[in-house]
């Protein structure tokens, strides 16, 4: 076969150049299914109204460069950043909520602070609304908040560290039911993709949804709705990798007569480490966000939250429990190029 396509080509080169013919970059089938493709997105577009978005988006860079008076993408955003900033950080609770105030003022600058403050109540005599000034004695934490939003987050991280684990876990030994070269058979091949495939398609919101009314509320959901879905990524990703491996050490070690667990564990595994570790820490650092969605439901960690506060309209709470999030993500991103830095 080699020889005739190596023949072919080389009689290619013998015609004269007013043969040679080249192949065009938009052929009339290029023309037309491009075409299809406009159509379609226009339909999709009027479906979708992305001409109000489009709209909203110009009304807000006219505003925005004072060539127009307002525009409501502008009104929500400046309402939402003058409760958002400045962020919170400390905690102030009334006294008459604290169970251990001796213990709490023990903590380091914990203060007791009272404040004027005026109710606003029905008379019962004239019927009338009357403010009633008085005083209200709040136990002060400077960094109460923030310490408690850290540990919010180190319980976010620590979901998606096992949620992780537990992938890693179960993708090692299923992916290679999945590789096409290391399957015991084609159909163990065909339902091990099908069942990967299957997790992936779970989104992790809809899992974690059903499985906080098997576990209750708190981490214990949100672990397994991560493993799952993670699950179905790794483990298509670690056998395809192992399909890609390099033939040449595999079958140098093959001819030796090992067992094809030998070469898996002798040739294929060290060759896509590599690969291995940066997939792990690239679901790791997935996780760490996708933990914080799946709390909106119940399923544990800063999301529960940040949905409580966000509800309260207390975004300057909103603001500080952001902030952490984008510092943790940052930080696990500088870390992972570290690791991966130090194994390629």
């Amino acid at each position: 076969m080699s020889v005739q396509v190596l023949g072919d080509r080389a009689g290619s080169h013998d015609r004269p150049p007013e043969a040679w013919r080249l192949k065009p970059v938009f052929d009339a089938r290029a023309v037309i299914l491009a075409g299809l493709a406009v159509v379609l997105l226009a339909f999709s577009a009027q479906r979708l109204d992305l001409g109000q978005m489009f709209s909203d988006v110009g009304s807000f860079i006219l505003a925005s460069a004072g060539l127009k008076e307002r525009s409501d993408i502008g009104d929500g955003l400046s309402g939402l950043s003058a409760g958002m900033f400045p962020i919170v950080i400390d905690e102030r609770t009334p006294v008459e909520f604290v169970d251990d105030l001796d213990a709490r003022l023990a903590a380091p600058f914990a203060r007791l602070e009272t404040v004027a403050t005026e109710e606003i109540a029905l008379d019962t005599n004239t019927l009338e609304m009357s403010g009633n000034v008085g005083e209200r004695t709040y136990l002060v934490e400077p960094a109460g908040y923030l310490l408690f939003v850290l540990l919010k987050m180190l319980e976010t991280f620590e979901i998606a560290a096992w949620a992780t684990l537990f992938a890693v876990a179960v993708s090692l030994p299923l992916s290679v039911l999945c590789a096409r070269n290391y399957a015991p058979h084609v159909s163990i091949y065909g339902a091990g993709r099908t069942f990967v495939s299957f997790l992936r398609s779970v989104p992790e919101l809809i899992s974690a949804l059903f499985l906080v009314l098997a576990f209750g509320f708190g981490p214990i959901p949100g672990i397994v709705a991560l493993a799952i879905h993670s699950t179905g990524f790794l483990a298509k990703f670690f056998a395809e990798d192992i399909e890609a491996a390099d033939p040449r050490p595999q079958e140098a070690i093959a001819v030796t007569g090992a067992s094809r667990f030998a070469v898996l564990r002798l040739a294929v595994l060290p060759s896509v480490l590599a690969s291995f570790t940066g997939l792990s820490l690239y679901i790791l650092d997935r996780n760490v966000r996708m933990a914080t969605v799946i709390g909106l439901v119940g399923a544990g960690g800063i999301g529960q939250e940040l949905k409580g506060r966000f509800d309260m309209f207390q975004y300057d709470r909103v603001g500080t429990l952001l902030l952490v999030i984008f510092l943790t993500v940052l930080l696990l991103d500088a870390l992972s190029a570290r690791i991966r830095r130090r194994l390629i």
